[in-house]
């Protein structure tokens, strides 16, 4: 890496984007994301879609217990 940088001609704020959403990088264990994608395809959905069901279930499950 250099000393210094020379940010005199940068422009601030020139990739931001009020409205960007930001996707987490999510990593699963090789066996649960086999059965994932398994229980995917026989369901015919995309996995995230099929994640995404499981966990807001999951949510609502916990959220009932308090």
């Amino acid at each position: 890496m250099k000393k210094e940088y020379d940010f005199s001609r940068g422009t601030r704020g020139k990739f931001y984007s009020e409205d960007a959403t930001m996707h987490l990088p999510i990593y699963l264990d090789a066996d649960i994301e086999a059965a994932l994608t398994k229980l995917a395809e026989a369901k015919g959905v995309d996995m995230p879609t099929l994640v995404n069901a499981l966990l807001k279930k999951d949510l609502e499950l916990i959220q009932l217990g308090h």
